[in-house]
């Protein structure tokens, strides 16, 4: 267990004490965020299914391509990466670049066979494609993984950035870290609990829009800001020169064992992972529901996957920078105790530091509340996806089948404030994990990788029956769970690495259910019917868009590879 025991002096370099300038820019573009959505979203109707849940069906592709990529941009990457690239180095862009890989496959498999069936979320296309205890099942499983995983992530990581960057245990005189947590946790819990049951997918999607512009700003600021500040007269080319030459391993892009994310699990857990996070996450692929069209639904996922490319630019690099700026001196950052008695530096405060030290004042502001943007964008949306999965798989399904849909919306909106309060009381405890974007992608794999290989079978079998479906999401769960976490089986686990772990229990669960379906396949082959939901012809350009993206991926991972490390 890590205990924090002292905080090595002042922030070096760091910006004067905070004065008026930082919270008035704070609360002034929140407000406008605010009150712009309003005034867009207003008198949209939101008593139907399809109104609160899917806007309407009317998303065109700049409103998907904001709303995926700032849900998918929360503080659990801007914090918790960049303290990851700032523990382990550049090789830790693979959440960034290989979820290219992932949007590619949404574009041109996942998104077409979803928008043909009419769904709404991904456990109804499971019932629709085995039958209605699957769906049943999936929707637990989404439920119970949002509301003791994602959501509490999200609460804590955000909460986190904003102590370190607004400098909150000095401004709100808040000494116990603890009580400071719970407090920040529950104000963004309480106000992204305010934009998802108040608002519905339409209002969430048109601030992430807006709050998508200023996070690319912000976040590529911070960049600017930062090779300047190391660069000093010679320019920022030169602090780039400064960051990279100074440790070149940091900056490799292929890990090795123990090191970030090792190479070889870019070809098993770590893509396994992005795909079923882009391709079948009910918080990710609302926004692809509710397209307008395939075509526009194609658009917004690959123009996603563009900006992914260069994710690396502010989700990465800003950590690196502040390993240069610790390592020489600039930055001090709380130091935790390890087991053996050693000291290590918190990875988790080097964004905020980093923020601290090279913006000016007034864009602080500007960049905390941008910041607050991305936290909301990812807590409300998932919450919303929380209210969609129970109101449409289990209220109407089994308490009130014959409910009109103002009930229906209703229902979720009550147990969306449920969740969150659970939510905000599980997410301070996270308090003592050491590094918390391996974490998510650690729990994320318990159900992720069952899931994606249940709906993947699902699409390219026709013959795999309910029973293998089930067998394969319950047992593959309970299977990662227990090798996770019980001390026999948790060997297996080690044998391996992690990632290849979760690659090979993937293979496993698809071979099983294909070898189920062969031996004794569903009485009649699986017809999927057109509901005529939407347009879906797709974009003429999409494919090829899609082998652009792909090569962009495997040059990025040439440029900066060092073989001699594998």
């Amino acid at each position: 267990m890590f205990n924090p025991i002292l905080l090595l002096g002042s922030v070096g370099g760091a910006n004067p004490a905070l004065d008026w300038i930082t919270p008035v820019t704070f609360l002034l573009f929140t407000g406008a965020v605010g009150l712009i959505t309003y005034l867009i979203t207003h008198r949209d109707k939101l008593d139907s299914n399809e109104g609160f849940f899917l806007a309407g069906r009317s998303l065109s592709f700049p409103l998907i391509a904001a709303s995926l990529l700032l849900t998918n941009l929360s503080t659990e990457q801007m914090v918790g990466l960049n303290g990851d690239a700032f523990a382990f180095g550049l090789n830790v862009m693979a959440w960034e670049v290989v979820a290219v890989v992932a949007l590619v496959a949404m574009a041109l498999f996942f998104l077409p066979r979803f928008l043909k069936s009419g769904i709404a979320t991904v456990p109804q296309y499971l019932e629709l494609r085995f039958d209605r205890a699957t769906g049943s099942l999936a929707n637990f499983v989404f439920l119970i993984a949002y509301m003791v995983i994602l959501l509490p992530i999200v609460l804590y990581t955000g909460a986190k950035g904003l102590i370190s960057i607004l400098d909150l245990r000095e401004l709100l005189n808040i000494q116990s870290e603890m009580t400071l947590l719970y407090l920040i946790v529950a104000v963004i819990g309480l106000i992204g609990s305010l934009y998802a049951l108040f608002g519905g997918l339409r209002t969430i999607a048109v601030s992430d829009l807006l709050n998508g512009i200023g996070l690319l700003v912000g976040g590529l600021m911070i960049v600017y800001f930062a090779l300047d500040y190391v660069g000093g007269d010679e320019g920022i080319l030169a602090g780039f020169s400064k960051v990279r030459n100074y440790e070149p391993a940091m900056f490799n892009s292929l890990g090795t064992a123990g090191n970030g994310v090792p190479f070889v699990t870019l070809f098993s857990g770590v893509l396994f992972i992005n795909v079923f996070y882009w391709c079948t996450n009910q918080q990710i692929i609302q926004r692809t529901l509710g397209a307008s069209s395939l075509a526009e639904g194609q658009k917004g996922v690959l123009l996603t996957g563009l900006l992914k490319l260069i994710g690396p630019l502010y989700l990465v690099l800003p950590g690196l920078v502040a390993f240069y700026l610790y390592r020489t001196g600039d930055i001090g950052l709380l130091r935790i105790v390890q087991p053996e008695g050693a000291l290590k530096p918190d990875s988790t405060l080097a964004y905020g530091a980093l923020v601290r030290t090279v913006m000016p004042p007034v864009l602080t502001g500007f960049f905390a509340a941008v910041m607050v943007g991305a936290i909301l964008s990812s807590f409300n949306s998932a919450l919303n996806s929380t209210c969609t999965l129970f109101s449409l798989g289990l209220y109407r399904e089994y308490i009130r089948p014959n409910a009109p849909d103002k009930e229906v919306v209703g229902a979720g909106k009550w147990f969306g404030w449920i969740i969150a309060f659970v939510s905000m009381a599980i997410a301070p405890l996270l308090n003592q994990v050491e590094s918390i974007f391996s974490y998510l992608q650690k729990m994320n794999g318990i159900y992720f990788i069952p899931l994606l290989a249940v709906v993947l079978a699902g699409m390219l079998s026709r013959r795999i029956p309910a029973a293998a479906a089930k067998w394969g999401l319950g047992g593959g769960a309970l299977f990662i769970a227990f090798c996770y976490f019980v001390p026999p089986f948790s060997t297996i686990v080690t044998a391996f690495n992690e990632y290849t772990f979760l690659g090979l229990v993937f293979l496993y669960l698809l071979l099983f259910m294909f070898a189920w379906g062969e031996i004794a396949p569903r009485e009649e082959e699986f017809v999927q019917v057109d509901v005529k939901a939407v347009d879906l012809t797709p974009w003429r350009h999409a494919k090829l868009t899609g082998a652009i993206l792909l090569l962009v991926v495997v040059a990025v991972y040439v440029y900066f590879a060092d073989t001699s490390v594998l």
